[in-house]
């Protein structure tokens, strides 16, 4: 798959005390033909993240219609899982209302952070509140370090996601980093989750130590997973798999499309895609430079 850069859609000015800086995990929700809402994470001045939204035009991505003028989730009390930022992770359209699955992340002495899913529920895309005050993917014996970071889909009666779990945590170039693979769970209402013990996508060789936002779109023929490779040889890129099963995948990171531009706000990095289909074409949405300071930009892909 080829892909064609569309250049940076959007980055906050800074002028709101919520939103100093970045637009973090682009996550998109199609409200209808015309409009799609893409939902974000920006820092304020401590570096704790809030959800926003931007509308953008459909037909042209980069034209701003509207933007959110506070958060629609904001941190959570403190001492709780998400109380010092939340990240949006996937929207899914459940019986007329709107399920954002999130990752709140806490920060810790030993490690940076502790991140785990959770999910709020609106009916109107603008006012969530949260389903619980506790994770939805949360510790367990076999994966007690992280959950993260999730792709929702709904398939054959089944709710189906694909999400980041940690193996442990390492240290590279000095500093204390979660090394992590891309994990598979089913549910019946979204909400209570069982895992599958094995990796769905895991690494190909021993300079890769994360992957990282996995984002699964599914066809005619298969499933495929567009996630972020972060390695200790080079800076994050975008890796892509498919399958026949949703379980079982086949890395063909070769044919993902896309890479670094040679100058510019996504020169240095890209990470944290989203693809969906819009007028008969895949847009991708993703982040670029500083894991989003610079905002985000999106990309088509050849018809």
């Amino acid at each position: 798959m080829k892909w064609q850069k569309r250049g940076l859609v959007y980055a906050p000015s800074g002028e709101k005390s919520w939103a100093r800086s970045h637009a973090y995990i682009p996550t998109p929700d199609l409200l209808n033909e015309d409009v799609l809402r893409i939902y974000f994470t920006a820092l304020d001045e401590q570096k704790l993240g809030r959800i926003g939204y931007v509308d953008l035009d459909a037909n042209d991505p980069t034209r701003v219609i509207a933007e959110s003028k506070d958060p629609i989730l904001d941190l959570g009390p403190l001492g709780a899982f998400d109380d010092s930022g939340v990240t949006p992770s996937c929207v899914l359209n459940v019986n007329g209302k709107k399920y954002l699955y999130y990752v709140g992340w806490q920060r810790c002495e030993r490690v940076p952070y502790m991140i785990f899913v959770g999910l709020a529920i609106s009916d109107d895309g603008v006012h969530f509140k949260r389903a619980s005050s506790t994770p939805i993917l949360d510790r367990t014996n076999s994966e007690p370090f992280l959950r993260s970071s999730n792709s929702v889909i709904y398939d054959q009666d089944r709710f189906k996601t694909w999400y980041v779990s940690a193996l442990s945590w390492i240290h590279v170039n000095d500093l204390p980093i979660p090394t992590y693979v891309i994990r598979y769970a089913e549910s019946a209402n979204g909400i209570d989750w069982q895992s599958r013990d094995e990796p769905a996508v895991a690494f190909k060789n021993k300079d890769e130590y994360g992957l990282g936002r996995p984002w699964v779109f599914k066809d005619h023929e298969s499933y495929k997973i567009w996630y972020s490779i972060r390695s200790r040889v080079a800076p994050y890129c975008i890796g892509y798999a498919e399958s026949s099963d949703g379980i079982h995948w086949t890395r063909k990171d070769e044919e993902v499309g896309i890479d670094r531009s040679t100058e510019g706000w996504d020169s240095e990095m890209i990470c944290f895609p989203c693809v969906l289909p819009i007028r008969e074409r895949l847009r991708m949405f993703y982040n670029g430079n500083r894991h989003g300071s610079t905002g985000f930009g999106y990309a088509v892909s050849d018809p």
